[in-house]
């Protein structure tokens, strides 16, 4: 290979390094990077002229360069730590055997073999920039035209190999600290690991690809996961640094994007956690004892500690962890707690097991893998063996190593999980030289001059356009910000009997969930899926009230009385015609009611008025039979027959008050409620008005006072008896008759209770109004009847009608405070209708009863009474009345005075 001039001088490196200083990593880096940089330009510096022993080198025409944490981190202030057997040495291996299949292969890069120049980061970050300083060394033009060695000597300087492309790093702030510096120099890395939503930001790694997908989209396959389940409240847990915090960064992004998902807490684990750390973060979930599920990016031993933690605390089943791809399907993190991660839901990048690295590396051993300079301690790690090395001395408590064992037979072995992607990653750059070649090179053997050296932005260009099946037989390809698509595998841990527990592939995630919930398995077996919920939904006529600032939290508040649930967050009022519906989701409307006729309320005042009418008509079939009989024609039969016409119509407007309400009843109501009592009344009165008026004439003369003969009484009663008629014609004309639905009367707070009722549109005071009238017919009746007290029973009927009047004002005086206290009443028009109709009737009794049953049994029981009496005359009747008034007065006087007098027997 012809060289060409280095791409930096040290001119332009000195305004790199001020770039550099700009950079987005962590400021305390860059003063130990620019000493090491400076160590590199000093051509005399002992670390210059020493050879990479913590490396391997591999010979080719391209050379690539790898990064892989073969060490853990280091305690105390020591850089690296105990070997890493999966994530170090797998891996490593891996990009090896790599290397070896593209260098067989006749088609890839024919003619042309790949090198390799692989690096351990031991996990750290600031470690693994040190050593990737190796790969740009040889892109920096060092002036050595006047340098010396301190012996005068002119430097010996090694030109180094040129490193085209970078495979890895494994962990994402390895990978984020290397980029920074791999993309000053143009150099493209392909990681095989690292998932950081961070990396995908092409302004600033723009040099960076992956053949992994970034914790973005497994951000928002946990976040469907969770959804799926029917979660809205959960808690995350992070481990502290770029995987942890960037992986819950972008979930409670896509959650917020997404909406129906809210986060309970939001807790980190510290990167060195003090004693005791994991049981206040136990703690800590436990505050929100309804977000159970608990999104966690975290390490392994974060996980294990987690779990640990959760078990102490007793709260095995409390918790329902969804684990990124850190947890995956490894054992580690559960070992001894599997109880506490039962029903565990966990996801990993869909991955294969490949066939021909596990025929590779189960043949590894130390005489055919010498070029792997970790290979010698993973072998005394993985068969717990001591090697023998001159001058040290082998601990008598291990056993030697003989060389002899072999992977797999003498130890475990299980193929770590991003193998496929460390040969993918190598595939991807061994693809993308390739179509390179063809491009630059079409016919040349080996590298031509336009490849040499290989531009980095350019072989960028090529790695985003590659598109192969890879090791696994699924498509490698990048998108515009290098990130591969999003392919993962859901697991769930679940322990269906003690002897069989493990990891159940229960769905998969492809840009969309495919979840199949019907074979999870939660605590104890159970396959119903537990809740992870703010509040539990309301019930059917309740409301949400949310609580503030907390979308996924809400209290259930009951739509009470005559509401009903309108949407989620409000009640309304039915209309006044209807009512809620048993659940409370629509409203129905209310049932009508009327007085039925068997109702109790009916029965009783029905039962009277049957008697009364059946009462009245006897009398009035009575005095037809007997109408020319003297009593009949001394009780004044004309009179007679309208006052019980008026008797009957009182008993008849009970069938009128109790009938199903229509136009024609309500009109009936109206004319009859106050008609039968003013006929009635009218009567009477103009019957004590006459009596009266007889007996003050006879005191002054013995001429018989006006309008007292029966025609003159008639016309007296239908005079008083228009006026009510009148006024009711009256009414029709101003409001027409009509039925009305009365909703407000029977709405009791229960609404099932609720009733509208059927009547007449006649209102309290207009019932009151219609009855007014005979109200005062009645009183005026009851004075005359107090005025004409004195008058002897033997001339006239004074004296009954007074006691006629005086027990109906009695029933009417009782009447009124029942009618209008049970105004609130639920059941006021049943009371009021049955309180009307029973006082109508007995007042109509007391009138038949005290006016003509005793007549009516005299004619019936005693007809030799009902004979014609000696015919006085007027004068004479009124000197007997006064007579016996006088000796009334007398008598009671003498009473008063202590003296009897003692009436001779007339016997004698």
């Amino acid at each position: 290979m012809t060289s060409r001039p280095p791409l930096f001088s040290l001119d332009h490196q000195v305004g790199m390094f001020r770039v550099l200083s700009w950079s987005s990593c962590h400021s305390t880096t860059w003063p130990r990077l620019l000493w090491i940089l400076w160590v590199w330009l000093n051509p005399c510096s002992s670390v210059h002229q020493h050879s990479h022993p913590h490396s391997i080198k591999i010979p080719g025409d391209i050379t690539l360069g790898g990064l892989f944490p073969v060490h853990a981190r280091g305690h105390a202030g020591v850089p690296c730590g105990e070997i890493k057997k999966e994530k170090g040495i797998h891996r490593l291996e891996a990009m090896l055997y790599a290397l070896d299949q593209i260098n067989s292969d006749p088609e890839l890069l024919p003619n042309i073999t790949l090198g390799a120049r692989i690096l351990d980061t031991c996990s750290r970050d600031t470690y693994a920039l040190e050593q990737s300083l190796t790969f740009v060394q040889a892109l920096i033009q060092k002036d050595t035209s006047d340098i010396r060695c301190s012996n005068g000597e002119q430097p010996i300087i090694r030109k180094p190999e040129r490193v085209v492309g970078v495979i890895g790093a494994s962990g994402s702030s390895v990978s984020i600290m290397v980029a920074n510096v791999l993309r000053l120099f143009e150099i493209p890395q392909i990681s095989y690991a690292s998932t950081a939503p961070e990396l995908s930001d092409n302004n600033r790694y723009d040099f960076f690809s992956r053949v992994v997908p970034p914790d973005s989209y497994q951000a928002q396959a946990m976040v469907d996961i969770v959804k799926a389940l029917g979660w809205n409240y959960v808690s995350t847990l992070a481990s502290e640094g770029n995987y942890g915090e960037s992986g819950v960064d972008a979930f409670v992004q896509i959650s917020r994007e997404a909406g129906g998902l809210c986060i309970a807490q939001s807790l980190k684990i510290p990167r060195e956690p003090k004693l005791g750390e994991f049981d206040k973060i136990i703690k800590r979930l436990m505050e929100t004892p309804n977000a159970r599920g608990v999104i966690i990016f975290a390490h392994e031993d974060d996980i294990k500690q987690v779990l640990e933690a959760a078990s102490k605390s007793n709260l095995t089943g409390q918790f329902k962890f969804v684990g990124s791809d850190s947890w995956g399907a490894k054992s580690s993190p559960i070992l001894d707690q599997e109880e506490v991660a039962e029903g565990a839901v966990t996801i990993l990048p869909k991955r294969a097991s490949i066939e021909g690295f596990d025929q590779y590396f189960t043949t590894r051993s130390l005489e055919n893998n010498r070029r792997n300079i970790w290979f010698a301690k993973f072998w005394e790690d993985d068969f717990r063996c001591k090697l023998t090395r001159p001058g040290i001395k082998i601990d008598p408590e291990k056993k030697k190593c003989t060389g002899e064992e072999r992977i797999s037979r003498d130890s475990h072995y299980e193929q770590e999980g991003k193998v496929q992607f460390v040969i993918d990653a190598v595939y991807a750059m061994a693809h993308a030289l390739h179509n390179m070649h063809q491009d630059l090179c079409p016919g040349a053997t080996g590298v031509c001059d336009k490849m040499d050296p290989v531009e980095g932005r350019l072989l960028l260009s090529y790695i985003h356009s590659v598109n192969f099946n890879g090791s696994a037989g699924t498509a490698v390809l990048f998108n515009e910000n290098g990130d591969a698509p999003g392919r993962y595998d859901i697991f769930q841990y679940q322990m269906t009997n003690t002897t069989n527990p493990g990891y159940r592939v229960i769905g998969q995630w492809t840009n969309n969930l495919r979840l199949y919930v019907e074979e999870m398995q939660w605590t104890g077996g159970s396959r119903q899926i537990p809740d992870s919920v703010c509040s539990f939904p309301c019930s059917s006529g309740e409301r949400k009230k949310m609580v503030k600032g907390v979308p996924c939290c809400w209290h259930c508040e009951l739509c009470d009385g005559y509401q009903f649930q309108a949407d989620e967050f409000n009640c309304e009022m039915c209309p006044f015609d209807m009512r809620p519906t048993l659940n409370r989701t629509a409203c129905r409307p209310t049932p009508i009611i009327k007085l039925e006729w068997h109702s109790p309320w009916a029965v009783i005042p029905l039962f009277l008025a049957i008697l009364g009418i059946l009462a009245t008509l006897s009398v009035i079939i009575t005095f037809i039979r007997f109408n020319d009989t003297p009593i009949v024609r001394a009780a004044g039969r004309e009179l007679s027959y309208v006052l019980l016409t008026g008797i009957f119509l009182i008993y008849f407007i009970t069938f009128l008050m109790i009938a199903e309400p229509g136009t024609v009843v309500c009109a009936f109501r109206r004319l009859l409620l106050g008609l039968g009592m003013c006929i009635t009344y009218s009567a009477m009165l103009t019957k004590t008005n006459r009596i009266y008026r007889i007996f003050e004439q006879g005191k002054k003369s013995v001429t018989p006072p006006k309008f007292i003969s029966p025609t003159s009484q008639l016309m007296i009663t239908f005079i008083l008896m228009s006026v009510q008629v009148v006024g009711v014609f009256i009414w029709f004309g101003v409001m027409p008759p009509h039925t009305i639905v009365d909703y407000e009367e029977q709405r009791p707070p229960n609404p099932e209770l609720a009733r509208g009722i059927l009547k007449c549109d006649i209102a309290d005071l207009s019932l009151i109004c219609c009855l007014s009238y005979s109200i005062v017919l009645m009183v005026t009746c009851t004075v005359y009847a107090v005025k004409s007290r004195g008058v002897p029973e033997t001339f006239n009927e004074a004296k009954p009608i007074g006691f006629t009047m005086y027990t109906t004002c009695i029933v009417w005086l009782a009447f009124v405070p029942i009618f209008f206290g049970t105004a609130q009443s639920t059941e006021k028009m049943f009371i009021q209708t049955t309180t009307l109709t029973v006082s109508m009737s007995l007042s109509a009794s007391v009138s038949l009863g005290m006016l003509y049953i005793p007549k009516v049994y005299v004619i019936i029981f005693h007809p030799e009474q009902n004979v014609q009496k000696r015919k006085r005359s007027f004068k004479a009747v009124v000197q007997a009345a006064t007579m016996s008034s006088r000796l009334s007065q007398k008598s009671i006087s003498d009473k008063q005075n202590g003296e009897t007098k003692i009436e001779p027997d007339r016997t004698q």
